[in-house]
């Protein structure tokens, strides 16, 4: 039986933002509404009063809502959110111009700098009066090539403020995978930074923004914050100017352009490993209307509370985090390798600056657990209120990891969504129980159901995760996708006026979410799916191995099950060892989810966001190329699975 690992207690419920919210529609909307459930079918039943509430109780600053909620209601795609509304993305994160903290920043050299409201709204006041003076326009492009920042913030929301758009990504990247996404989008202006730190080295970033500056022919301006170099040579880039003298202009006031709901806000992109990355724009109103309620509902966060996601510029997570401005709470921000020194470098940082919600990947939990790392004996963690995880899903030894070896009484929520919609469709809640392996809930306002792929809607079985029913964070485009085209590929194609989202998932009885993988990498031996993920939490229960990448391998007219694993210093993957592997997946999972090759390796490849990427590696040993490298941190990762001569018998 699962029971719970956490409760909440009715002290917590009671001034959770979730329990205000649900007392207030039950008095002004729907008196049956009287728990979460009820609260979730009012949402999906009713949307337009839903939406509307979350508008206010969210504090929209705007022109607005206006009287109309939606236009072609209910086209998918093709509703229009708040017609008549107008606001600006940027006012809203900047509503608090006090002298409470609105940044903590820290990098892995031990480096601390706070932000005040009104420090940044003044920097941000300065920096937009310069990019008007360099000519940037509502509708223009303008990329941010930085790591994890207050200047990547503050350029954002001096981009976001006058109605141009905003794109960015890690500076990891190589020159390739910044020219596959900021290529296509033709920036005006890009923000850079001299160098960076990762895991005690230092990076230059100058060649590559050398090179960028004459390959990207849109750009009139480049911008360069000295980070990790306060003296950087800009010899070369005749386009660049410092961070310094660009917002030299002695700027106070900061003048919001309100411009439609879904005016484009930002364009995030996809992984790009099957070719080059889809940009996906998303609107400014649909994306804050989201966020609103993600973060005030779903995460409880409050105005003060510091707010924490492990991330790069280059995720979507880093624009959900930056959100938390809305809420007026507390960002923290770090820049760095999470295990420099070692594994308690951002546990440590929780108790230094005393992080209240503190996000970051399964991945990292896993690999904490791995290196025996135990911040309940080691950390004070007293601020820590909850505990999020995304990126990939949270096996069930991690959810127990959390609960005794990081602490007790923490809220556990793994949430799942992507940068498809730069947001969620399963979240935590304060009002539920966690449960070891499921996500708490459906996100409100989002009808999401399980699917066969006959177009069934599935009750208690696995099958597509998808979403019947518009929401406002759907992207308003894709870039130079004019008749829709791309996009209606991309989630409509295989359930026609349903949103299918590429997840492996299943509903639970008592209304969680587990899920199981990328529906586009789920095993099919002898016709039976099955999710990558159910493969992993079995394997990577063994101590032996750090991690595992599982692929389905084409063999004799069927698909054949093939695993490969990473294995801590000094072991042999022996015929022991193997036996060991085949056993546990066995006895916790079924026969067919035993793999019929297990192979050892010395890295996994991964995506630039710390993804491992199993449709490269299935291209690989089927002999294919793989469409775009550029997207993997770590490609050269790939060349020890093209001749492994165990693949061939």
């Amino acid at each position: 039986m699962n029971e719970a690992l956490w409760i909440p207690s009715e002290s917590r419920r009671a001034a959770s933002h979730m329990q205000q919210f649900l007392g207030r529609i039950a008095e002004e909307q729907d008196a049956a509404v009287r728990d979460y459930d009820g609260l979730y079918r009012f949402s999906i039943e009713q949307p337009e009063a839903f939406w509307r509430a979350v508008w206010d109780y969210g504090g929209v600053i705007g022109d607005g809502p206006g009287s109309s909620t939606t236009e072609h209601w209910p086209a998918m795609p093709g509703t229009r959110w708040f017609p008549d509304a107008r606001l600006n993305f940027a006012e809203n994160l900047l509503r608090r111009r006090d002298d409470g903290v609105a940044i903590i920043f820290a990098g892995e050299d031990g480096a601390r700098r706070r932000l005040s409201f009104a420090e940044l709204y003044g920097q941000v006041a300065r920096v937009a009066l310069a990019l008007k003076e360099a000519g940037v326009q509502p509708g223009d492009r303008v990329a941010g090539y930085l790591p994890n920042l207050p200047e990547t913030v503050i350029a954002m929301l001096a981009t976001t403020s006058m109605g141009a758009v905003w794109s960015s990504c890690s500076p990891d990247f190589g020159v390739q995978g910044v020219l596959d996404r900021f290529g296509q989008i033709e920036p005006k202006v890009l923000f850079t930074c001299a160098a960076y730190r990762y895991n005690g080295k230092t990076f230059d970033c100058l060649a590559r923004v050398r090179e960028l500056g004459t390959r990207l022919p849109s750009l009139e301006r480049i911008v360069v914050v000295p980070y990790m170099d306060p003296d950087p040579d800009l010899s070369g880039l005749p386009l660049a100017v410092s961070w310094e003298s660009f917002g030299d202009n002695g700027a106070v006031d900061l003048r919001f352009e309100r411009l439609p709901f879904d005016h484009p806000l930002y364009i995030l992109y996809s992984s790009g490993t099957t070719g080059v990355p889809k940009c996906i724009v998303h609107g400014a109103g649909g994306t804050l209307l989201q966020h609103l309620k993600e973060l005030m509902l779903h995460t409880d966060l409050k105005r003060d509370q510091r707010l924490f996601y492990f991330t790069t510029c280059g995720w979507m997570m880093w624009n959900w985090l930056v959100s938390g401005l809305a809420v007026e709470a507390t960002l923290v921000l770090f820049d760095g390798s999470p295990f420099h020194p070692d594994g308690n470098a951002l546990w440590d940082l929780a108790d230094e600056v005393g992080i209240h919600v503190f996000g970051t990947s399964a991945k990292w939990i896993a690999a904490c657990d791995k290196a025996g790392v135990k911040p309940r004996e080691t950390h004070r963690l007293s601020d820590l209120r909850a505990i999020l995880s995304t990126g990939s899903p949270l096996l069930p030894e991690s959810f127990d990891y959390v609960y005794r070896d990081i602490k007790a009484d923490v809220q556990l929520s793994s949430i799942s969504g992507g940068t498809d919609i730069v947001s969620c469709f399963a979240l935590g809640n304060p009002l539920l129980p966690v449960y070891k392996g499921e996500l708490q809930c459906r996100g409100l306002g989002m009808k999401v159901e399980i699917r066969g792929d006959d177009g069934r809607v599935l009750e208690g079985e696995t099958g597509e995760l998808t979403c019947s029913m518009p929401f406002p964070c759907m992207p308003v485009s894709f870039w130079n996708d004019p008749a829709g085209e791309k996009y209606r590929a991309a989630y409509f194609e295989t359930h026609p006026g349903v949103w299918s989202h590429g997840d492996y998932a299943r509903l639970t009885p008592r209304g969680g979410v587990v899920i199981y993988g990328r529906s586009d990498a789920t095993l099919n031996p002898g016709g039976v799916r099955i999710g990558t993920a159910e493969i992993y939490r079995q394997v990577e229960k063994l101590d032996e191995i750090l991690e595992s990448i599982c692929v389905g391998q084409d063999w004799e007219d069927d698909v054949r099950v093939v695993l490969f694993v990473r294995l801590r210093e000094g072991v042999v993957l022996d015929e022991a060892l193997k036996q060991r592997i085949r056993q546990v997946i066995r006895a916790n999972a079924t026969p067919r989810h035993v793999p019929a090759r297990i192979l050892a390796v010395d890295d996994i490849p991964r995506t630039v966001s710390g993804k491992i990427t199993e449709l490269a590696v299935r291209d690989v040993i089927h002999g294919r190329a793989v469409k775009n490298t550029s997207a993997l941190a770590n490609p050269e990762a790939l060349e020890q699975f093209r001749d492994l001569a165990e693949l061939r018998e």
